[in-house]
C-alpha cells in the first residue's frame, strides 16, 4: 500500500491546495494511505480530519521579519518551535512510515524517503529554497519562481490546483442567483477568509463613489470573518451608504466560486490560491498585495498577472482614494479593456495541473 504524508497550512490558501493534491493521488491509488502534519492550532487542523484524512500535530510556526519587540519575543517562541520540531517529525515520520513525504522534507529525505515540495509563489519562501536542495522534485506554480530556486532543484511547473466548485456556472447563470441583471457590471472584492482593513476601508469609498455618481454596477465585497470587522456593516451606515441597494451583496462570508463566476472585475489580495481562481476563472483584477507577508512574495505574484496584461497592481504604499477609484472606473467604463483583461487571466492558467502533479509525482511513487 503507498503511504504519503503531506504537511503544510496556517491558511485556507495553503491547507485546500495539500488537499487538493491528496485527491490526485487518490484518484490515482484509491488504496492510498494519506495523512497530513501540521500546526494543532490552524486551519488544518479542522479541515484535514473534515477531509476524512490523518492528522499529526507539530508546532511550527513562522518567523517575523520586521524588527521590534513584539517580533523579537514571536522570534524566541518559533525558535523553540523548531529545535522541537526535528524529534517531532521524525516520529510523525517512522508512526505514518511514508513511501513520499510533503514538506516535512528536511528530516525525511534524511531518512532515505522520496520528497516533494509545491511553491506556491512567485518568489520563494526561505524555507522552501533551503528544501529544494534535497528534495527529489520542487513543483512551482509559475515559472517565474524557477530563477530563485537553488541551481540543483529539480523544478517543474505545474501550477495550482484550484477547486471543481470553481467553473460549474456560467457568468449569467451566476448573476441570475445572486439576483443581479445579467447585462450589469458585477464587481467582486475580498480581502481573503479573515478579511483586510484596507480593502475595506478603500471598498466603502468605493461604494460612496458608486452612489453619490449613480453609478449602476453591482458589487459584491466579503469584508472577513475577523472579529474587528463585525461592524462593518454599520460603518458604512454611518458613511450614508444604502447596503441594502438591489445591486449591493455585503457580507462578511459568501460563496466564492458562485461570487467570482457572475464577477466581471475582481479587486483582491494576491495570495497564490486567489490568483489561481481569477486564472481559472478568466477574470480582471485590481490587485493590491499584503505587504506584511515573507519576502513581500504577494506583489510577485500580481506582478505576473500584471505583466501578462491581466491585471493592475497597486502597491500600499501606493494606494491612495483617488487611484484605487480611478483604476477601478477605467476598467468597468471600458468593455473592452475588461474583457482582454479577462482574456488574458484565462491564457495564465495551467487547465492540466492535476494531470502536471500526478506526472511528477508518479517516479516517486514508483520509485
Amino acid at each position: 500500500m503507498l503511504r504519503v504524508l503531506l504537511a503544510g497550512g496556517g491558511t485556507a490558501g495553503h491547507v485546500n491546495p495539500a488537499l487538493a493534491i491528496a485527491e490526485i493521488i487518490k484518484k490515482h491509488y484509491p488504496d492510498a494511505e494519506i495523512s497530513f502534519a501540521g500546526n494543532p492550532e490552524k486551519l488544518e487542523a479542522r479541515l484535514v480530519p473534515a477531509a476524512g484524512y490523518k492528522f499529526y500535530p507539530i508546532k511550527i510556526e513562522g518567523f517575523q521579519r520586521k524588527p521590534n519587540w513584539v517580533n523579537l519575543k514571536r522570534n524566541i517562541h518559533a525558535a523553540g518551535c523548531l529545535v522541537k520540531s526535528g524529534s517531532t517529525a521524525k516520529k510523525i515520520i517512522k508512526e505514518a512510515k511514508p513511501d513520499v513525504s510533503g514538506p516535512i522534507v528536511r528530516k525525511a529525505a534524511k531518512m532515505g524517503i522520496k520528497t516533494a515540495i509545491h511553491e506556491q509563489n512567485a518568489f520563494p519562501g526561505v524555507t522552501n529554497k533551503i528544501l529544494a536542495k534535497s528534495a527529489d522534485v520542487v513543483m512551482l506554480t509559475v515559472k517565474e519562481a524557477e530563477k530563485y530556486m537553488p541551481e540543483n532543484a529539480k523544478t517543474v511547473v505545474t501550477g495550482l490546483p484550484v477547486r471543481g466548485a470553481f467553473n460549474t456556472m456560467s457568468k449569467s447563470e451566476a448573476k441570475k442567483q445572486l439576483g443581479f441583471d445579467e447585462n450589469e457590471i458585477c464587481v467582486l472584492s475580498t480581502g481573503g477568509s479573515l478579511g483586510a482593513r484596507v480593502l475595506n476601508e478603500n471598498i466603502a469609498k468605493l461604494l460612496k463613489w458608486y452612489q453619490d455618481n449613480d453609478v449602476k454596477v453591482c458589487h459584491i465585497h466579503s469584508y472577513g470573518t475577523y472579529q474587528g470587522y463585525k461592524d462593518y456593516p454599520e460603518k458604512l451606515e454611518a458613511m450614508g451608504i444604502d447596503i441594502n441597494n438591489s445591486r449591493r451583496i455585503i457580507k462578511d462570508y459568501i460563496n466564492m466560486p458562485v461570487a467570482m463566476a457572475a464577477a466581471d472585475l475582481v479587486i483582491s489580495r494576491c495570495g497564490a490560491a486567489s490568483l489561481a481562481e481569477l486564472e481559472a476563472m478568466g477574470r480582471a483584477s485590481v490587485l493590491i498585495p499584503s505587504p506584511m507577508v515573507a519576502e513581500n512574495h504577494q506583489y510577485y505574484n500580481g506582478m505576473v498577472l500584471q505583466n501578462a496584461g491581466a491585471g493592475f497592481v497597486i502597491e500600499e504604499k501606493d494606494l491612495t482614494e483617488k487611484l484605487f477609484i480611478d483604476t477601478v472606473k477605467g476598467l468597468i467604463e471600458d468593455p473592452e479593456k475588461l474583457r482582454q483583461c479577462s482574456e488574458n487571466a484565462a491564457k495564465l492558467h495551467v487547465a492540466d495541473t492535476e494531470d502536471r502533479i500526478f506526472k511528477a509525482l508518479e517516479p516517486l511513487i514508483k520509485g
